[in-house]
């Protein structure tokens, strides 16, 4: 397993994180055994960074992973979290130093901790970004010891683009594959020019880049690739990249002739994301031991070539841009 230094903080993450949404909830039926195993096999591959937050099952992904670390013992991972997402409604007056100080008290009796590694604002609505007085919150909750470092997950370029304004943010998580790739021009120069962090989620498109959906694929009623195909629970963009389905099937086609034989297409796509030295860690989610084995191992694939590049590049220009490019 590579590493790479989560920016300013000097810190070294492994290239490939476990991503623990799925272990939470929202992706169909993950038994707490399951996903006990899968972050196991995740840590015995290698993997450093642990990416979490307080929503993802209600606490449950946090609780999981407090109890696996527990178990396990010896020198932990880099766990990263998530605050903001339990307001109801979620709106941007929520987001005070009242709450989120509660957020944060939550989540480290989560995560059985004295302080958290690195807390994101979970998706804020694009007003919050334009309110210092939220990165005073933060800067205070670091003040008092109660967290290490702060960042912002985002759902657009624009708003990672502001959040990296203030100078406490040390990391932006934002979805970056094959199928969303506008975050690789402006935004990705500006993160590494302030050496701020990239976390890319959502790197196989929620799945559909594994190569292994078809037209016929059902998902259960608790999945959100079911409930959320128009954004009617959170920003559509977290469900298939925001790509309708029957487009990125049709997509992942043409990109499955560019995969290498003896290549998994998951794998493959982990590694296009890696080409990119901007990204610190690509967080890709599993839901048993053998996804999350199959997802440390793409750190052992070589460089692809300019042409694969290039190629990749040119179906999402024909296919995927005219969905997805300016929308987020």
């Amino acid at each position: 397993m590579k590493h790479r230094v989560f920016g300013r903080t000097g810190i070294e993450v492994s290239e490939i994180g476990f991503g623990a949404w799925q272990i939470g909830g929202s992706w169909g039926d993950v038994a707490e055994a399951d996903g006990r195993a899968a972050l196991e096999a995740a840590l015995d591959a290698g993997m450093t960074f642990v990416d979490t937050a307080d929503v993802y099952g209600d606490g449950r992904s946090e609780r999981i992973i407090a109890e696996v670390l527990r178990s396990r013992g010896g020198t932990r991972p880099f766990v990263a979290t998530k605050a903001g997402r339990r307001l109801s409604p979620h709106i941007d007056a929520g987001y005070t130093a009242e709450n989120l100080t509660a957020f944060v008290d939550r989540s480290l009796k989560n995560l059985g901790v004295e302080r958290l590694d690195l807390v994101q604002l979970h998706c804020p609505p694009t007003e919050t970004l334009y309110r210092p007085e939220v990165a005073a919150a933060m800067e205070a909750l670091k003040t008092a010891g109660k967290i290490r470092d702060w960042g912002v997950s985002v759902e657009k370029v624009e708003e990672a683009l502001k959040a990296i304004e203030y100078p406490g943010v040390v990391s932006i998580q934002i979805i970056y594959n094959m199928f969303r790739q506008r975050p690789a021009s402006l935004f990705f120069r500006e993160a590494k020019a302030r050496g701020v962090a990239v976390i890319a989620r959502v790197p196989l498109a929620s799945g559909l880049l594994s190569g292994k959906f078809t037209a016929e694929t059902h998902f259960a009623a608790d999945d959100h690739r079911l409930f959320n195909r128009h954004g009617e629970a959170f920003d559509v963009g977290e469900t298939f990249a925001g790509v309708p389905f029957e487009v990125g099937l049709a997509a992942v086609e043409e990109i499955r002739r560019l995969v290498p034989v003896g290549t998994a297409m998951a794998a493959f796509a982990l590694r296009w994301i890696l080409m990119n030295d901007a990204v610190t860690v690509v967080i890709p989610g599993a839901r048993n031991a053998a996804q999350a084995q199959a997802n440390a191992a793409a750190s052992d694939l070589p460089a692809l070539s300019d042409e694969t590049m290039a190629a990749v590049r040119a179906v999402y220009d024909a296919r995927i841009a005219p969905h997805v490019h300016q929308r987020w």
